[in-house]
């Protein structure tokens, strides 16, 4: 039986891409998940995935501490998966600091506490520090917290993978930024069963998390085309041209996201899914399963002709 049978787990943010699979992991391993979110109207698609009453809403936003603490109230562990694009200090910084505390105050058992391959302190891009931040408060707050560091998370409903593939089908020739930038991208489904299993761990770790295979941006390009059956002319774009298009209001690329591209974005060391007994998944297992709408004649169309 798993320990995580009974326990009541708050993950804050599981309305979202990465969190509809780790409430589906919890509520798999016996857990009831209270999900915090800011609008529980937005997290509702999440109690299907649970018994009847295994799943629950609650209202918070993370960077006010107090809606933070009565989201906690009664809960064994809690899970953060918050990050952002926008307000990042706040959010992914004192955000994490909030429930941090907030976690400690309640004298919950285990804190899972989601960042990024990139976080760092002297990160040129704000987007790093602010996540190194986070880093630093959740250790100091809840020094038995477990931090993973994923890789590009894929998945049927992200924003990566999906994004690249609506422009390849969509454009003639296809302008890459970051061509030679390296990622190593990891399986949404991997995650969630990562963060289960930190859950039930001895805690204090911080963990990378990887798929197996590691691509360029241009070879992940390529290898979208290829899946969807699309036969394109990848263009990479200088750097000063991509520096050009980050002045452009609702442009591809903001300036950080440009400065975090400057890095590779794999794992350094020991893969945090061998450290916690998880098999990675290959991008090409699953991929395809959702990829085929972007094919010319959807599902049925031919990957191998486009």
């Amino acid at each position: 039986m798993s320990e995580l049978n009974g326990k009541l787990v708050t993950v804050f943010g599981g309305g979202g891409f990465v969190g509809r699979y780790v409430v589906q992991a919890l509520c798999a391993a016996g857990a009831r998940v209270r999900v915090a979110v800011r609008h529980t109207r937005t997290a509702e698609h999440v109690k299907p995935l649970g018994n009847l009453g295994q799943v629950s809403l609650a209202a918070c936003d993370i960077t006010k501490p107090v809606t933070v603490a009565n989201a906690l109230i009664g809960a064994d562990m809690a899970v953060n998966l918050v990050g952002s694009f926008d307000n990042l200090d706040a959010i992914q910084r004192q955000g994490a600091a909030n429930v941090a505390e907030a976690a400690a105050a309640a004298g919950l058992s285990a804190l899972v506490h989601m960042s990024a391959i990139g976080a760092d302190a002297n990160s040129a891009a704000e987007y790093g520090r602010s996540k190194a931040g986070g880093e630093a408060a959740v250790r100091a707050a809840f020094p038995a917290a477990t931090i993973l560091r994923p890789s590009i998370i894929f998945g049927r409903e992200d924003q990566f993978i999906n994004r690249f593939a609506g422009l390849i089908r969509m454009l003639p020739v296809v302008p890459v930024i970051g061509a030679d930038t390296r990622f190593q991208p990891v399986f949404v489904g991997d995650v969630a069963r990562a963060v289960v299993a930190a859950l039930q761990g001895t805690g204090g770790e911080t963990l990378e998390l990887g798929g197996p295979e590691t691509y360029s941006m241009l070879q992940l390009n390529q290898w979208i085309a290829k899946a969807t059956g699309h036969r394109k002319l990848f263009v990479p774009v200088p750097e000063a041209a991509a520096k050009l298009l980050t002045f452009i209001p609702g442009g591809p690329i903001s300036g950080d996201q440009l400065k975090m591209l400057a890095s590779d974005n794999v794992v350094t060391g020991t893969n945090g899914l061998a450290a916690l007994g998880i098999v990675a998944t290959p991008l090409d297992a699953v991929a395809h399963d959702w990829l085929n709408i972007y094919r010319k004649h959807g599902r049925f169309g031919d990957a191998a002709a486009a």
